[in-house]
């Protein structure tokens, strides 16, 4: 009598993982819950299998099951999220890209913060055999409102604010193009909130100029910001993409969404 082999059990198969990926995506889409009808038009799964999918997320918490045949993203994925966040540190996600961008460019590129009326320089990419650069020491500071950086974090405060820093430090200046008088102040940063850059245009040393993008976080707040310092005379705008797609790349991977 010939003998039948028992079936061998399921093994999870890469199929399966990506069918997952593309479930968690279609309710990362929206807030609110969505319909198994719904899960299964966008991802093309046939409904039995995403509700077999969709339920064994649901045992790990990865998806919530507010009401029958509804779907939305569970806490499980909150907590793991928050455990990668507190690992996340700006300076260490930037160094990778900013290396790449420098190896672009030839010129140094520098990570700042903001803390209190001043940026700090809290890391920079540049090369010692390169030479006309302008490089930033690790740890300077210098006045907002001097600075391409600096600009960023004036720009994202609001009208108040931004008088409130004004009256505090009286708009200093270091060079005969410093911006000290409130409203030049308010109208560069009006353009800066319209283009999403900023610029230092021998601001705070002669000789000297600077382009800035943004670094965002999960929560859409600004964190850091990238610049690109250079003799005055040899700036190049066709950097500015590169450097605004370098920024974005970082942002993106401290988990920050453009919004849609």
């Amino acid at each position: 009598m010939t003998r039948t082999q028992s079936p061998l059990p399921a093994q999870p198969s890469v199929q399966v993982i990506e069918r997952m990926f593309q479930l968690l995506e279609v309710l990362s889409s929206r807030e609110e819950a969505i319909s198994l009808k719904e899960i299964s038009e966008r991802t093309g799964l046939h409904p039995s299998t995403a509700h077999r999918i969709l339920n064994d997320l649901a045992i790990g918490r990865f998806v919530d099951r507010p009401e029958p045949g509804a779907y939305r993203l569970g806490l499980r994925l909150l907590e793991l999220g928050n455990l990668v966040k507190a690992r996340l540190s700006v300076r260490d996600t930037a160094l990778g890209p900013m290396r790449e961008l420098h190896k672009q460019i030839q010129q140094p590129v520098n990570l700042s913060v903001r803390q209190g009326d001043e940026i700090v320089y809290v890391e920079r990419a540049y090369s010692e055999r390169s030479g006309m650069q302008v490089v930033r020491a690790i740890g300077g500071r210098a006045p907002l409102h001097l600075t391409s950086v600096g600009k960023l974090f004036l720009a994202d405060d609001d009208a108040q604010r931004v008088r409130a820093y004004a009256a505090r430090t009286g708009l200093m200046g270091n060079t005969r193009n410093s911006i000290t008088q409130l409203p030049v102040l308010e109208r560069e940063l009006a353009q800066c909130r319209r283009l999403g850059v900023a610029r230092d245009n021998e601001e705070l040393e002669m000789g000297v100029r600077c382009m800035a993008a943004g670094i965002y976080d999960d929560q859409d707040k600004l964190v850091a910001g990238l610049s690109i310092s250079a003799p005055a005379d040899r700036i190049d705008e066709n950097w500015l993409p590169k450097l605004q797609a370098t920024a974005a790349q970082i942002s993106a991977a401290l988990g920050h969404r453009p919004q849609r």
